[in-house]
């Protein structure tokens, strides 16, 4: 059985989380995962689909925010111009990324012939972080039919976490990392909503981390260590939010990290994208002028606080799940979850 950080007695923040506390309490919103781990490679993809159906023809308001730039993802700039995602979400590793855009595209041209030929191109989204510590990066092993199976994989339901899918090479604050997903209810107009997180956590220097309870963890017989990490967190609700603010919820995920003890390091990649499944944009859409259901701007530090409480309790998910891992050339990650075990009276 998967541990989680709850197992141990401790939470993030003070909103109760959504049944499952994970990003697929948000109603429609599928993850699937595929894993590659033999010999020296410990790496994958994850797929984050917003809704089950074909996302070019009913794209979803986004919105991003990049905490820190040092990261090759693709497809933000038009991300950031639009405010709109219009294929599934693929998380991997830094050098898989061109993998990953052309399986999205591929993907994308089979649903819509009309693509690059009576309407525009398409956007792929693809983000990443580097697992090479644990990982043969350089062997560049990951192909299409790895990012298609993860695609094919997506499901509603409980969401496999630590090292699995992307998050099978990652490292966070010398621990192993990985994929970690957590949720908060929220209550608005009398109707409970969702807000749900997933991370791929590879990020943040040995000793820095801070539980929800004060005390630090340190790695065992670790080296010092630079911060050369990255983080990726993908926020979905289903509350109607324009793409603006969906950038404010996405930017809220830096106080989840900061509460965790990181510092954002020069070479570090931490990106947040937020959609909303709710007030899709219809790509065949006849009229000129269209009406847009948005949250008043002045209930939204509900999502503000979900966003940090989600995020930072994400992350502590994905390193209790992620096992003690040894990867390329002997190097070994423990995990967070033996520290807990051990620790905890």
């Amino acid at each position: 059985m998967t541990r989680r950080l709850r197992d141990f007695g401790l939470s993030c923040g003070i909103v109760e989380p959504g049944p499952l506390n994970a990003i697929t309490d948000v109603r429609g919103v599928r993850v699937g995962h595929c894993t590659l781990e033999e010999g020296d490679l410990r790496t994958g993809f994850t797929a984050v689909m917003p809704h089950g159906g074909n996302l070019f023809r009913r794209k979803m308001r986004a919105g991003c925010e990049v905490i820190n730039g040092f990261g090759k993802s693709a497809g933000l700039m038009q991300l950031a111009e639009l405010g709109q995602i219009e294929t599934p979400l693929l998380l991997t590793n830094t050098l898989a990324v061109g993998t990953g855009f052309d399986a999205l595209v591929s993907r994308a041209l089979d649903a819509n012939p009309d693509i690059g030929r009576e309407t525009g191109t398409v956007n792929p989204l693809v983000l990443e972080c580097n697992d090479g510590f644990l990982s043969d990066i350089r062997a560049r092993a990951l192909t299409q039919a790895h990012a298609l199976a993860a695609l094919d994989a997506a499901a509603e339901g409980p969401v496999a976490e630590g090292a699995v899918g992307a998050g099978t090479g990652m490292s966070a604050f010398g621990f192993k990392g990985g994929i970690g997903t957590a949720s908060r209810r929220l209550a608005l107009d009398g109707a409970e909503s969702a807000l749900g997180v997933l991370v791929l956590a590879n990020f943040g220097t040995a000793g820095d981390l801070v539980l929800p309870d004060g005390r630090r963890p340190m790695p065992p017989e670790l080296e010092p260590q630079v911060e050369r990490g990255s983080v990726i967190i993908v926020i979905a609700t289903d509350v109607p939010l324009e793409s603006r603010q969906l950038g404010r919820v996405a930017r809220r995920a830096g106080a989840g990290l900061a509460r965790l003890g990181a510092f954002w390091g020069n070479g570090s990649g931490d990106i947040a994208v937020a959609f909303s499944t709710a007030d899709p944009i219809e790509h065949d859409q006849p009229r000129d002028l269209v009406s847009l259901h948005a949250l008043n701007e002045n209930r939204i530090d509900v999502l503000f606080r979900a966003a940090a409480e989600a995020t930072q309790e994400a992350v502590l998910n994905a390193m209790v799940a992620a096992p003690a891992t040894m990867g390329r050339d002997g190097h070994v990650r423990p995990s967070l979850g033996d520290w807990l075990a051990r620790s905890n009276p």
